[in-house]
């Protein structure tokens, strides 16, 4: 069990993505496909509990942007693939998709990128500002969080990471 692989989506902003590489990223946490997500939807195939999880950490990566107000506007997750040893459960909640990471996450176990393009940078500036009302409960705040929705946050391959960085820098 200790060789086997866990897809977890790790929130981010592109100046994780520079720590990341340099040093590995000092995640606690992510989503991933859990039991407890699994429960919950159990009509919704690996590929559909899979984007739900992906989007949670879209979601969350909203809060990092808060806390970093230099950050480029733009969602990051990261989507790797970690020893099942170092992925605990989450909150254990119905429905959950939360899992806790054993130490930081190596640059080597990046399957995959994904940033906001331009086109996102506003929603995702209006999403930041009123993200904290929304997760309090505000209908308001949250339809202007759930624009972010409408974009869909762009691939990128492990060996894209030096473009990735020269294109969202701002």
């Amino acid at each position: 069990m200790g060789d086997e692989l866990v897809r977890v989506y790790v929130p981010a902003t592109v100046p994780m993505l520079v720590l990341l590489r340099e040093q590995g990223l000092p995640a606690s946490g992510g989503h991933a496909v859990t039991p407890m997500l699994r429960e919950w939807y159990a009509e919704g195939d690996e590929e559909e509990l899979e984007y739900v999880a992906f989007t949670r950490a879209a979601q969350d990566a909203l809060q990092l942007l808060r806390e970093d107000a230099d950050a480029p506007r733009r969602r990051v997750v990261v989507s790797v693939d970690l020893p099942a040893r170092l992925v605990g459960r989450g909150d254990g909640e119905l429905g959950s998709s939360v899992v806790e990471l054993d130490g930081p996450v190596p640059a080597s176990a990046v399957a995959a990128l994904h940033v906001d393009g331009a086109e996102a940078v506003k929603d995702v500036t209006a999403a930041v500002d009123v993200v904290a009302e929304a997760l309090a409960g505000d209908p308001d705040a949250q339809f202007t969080v759930d624009g972010t929705e409408d974009h869909e946050l762009e691939w990128y391959d492990p060996s894209e990471w030096e473009l990735l960085l020269r294109t969202t820098a701002s």
